[in-house]
């Protein structure tokens, strides 16, 4: 069996896998602290408006009953 024409094929892979390799390499396993700490200002902007939808949704809640009792009412 020749396996010559395997040659460029194995050659191809073998580079591959030493490119992805030095990718990984060369990745930060943890985010900067710049990055941490507008993730964390982010976090308290997304908790900010979760509390004012959720006092919204109480308002709204609060003006359907109103409004359903105004019709019973009629």
């Amino acid at each position: 069996m020749d396996l010559t024409p395997l040659i460029p094929i194995v050659a191809i892979v073998a580079i591959a896998a030493v490119k992805i390799a030095r990718m990984r390499a060369t990745r930060p396993d943890a985010p900067s602290a710049d990055v941490t700490a507008q993730l964390e200002a982010l976090e308290h902007v997304v908790q900010g408006l979760q509390r004012e939808l959720a006092e919204t949704q109480e308002r709204l809640d609060f003006a359907e009953r109103l409004l359903s009792k105004a019709r019973e009412e009629r």
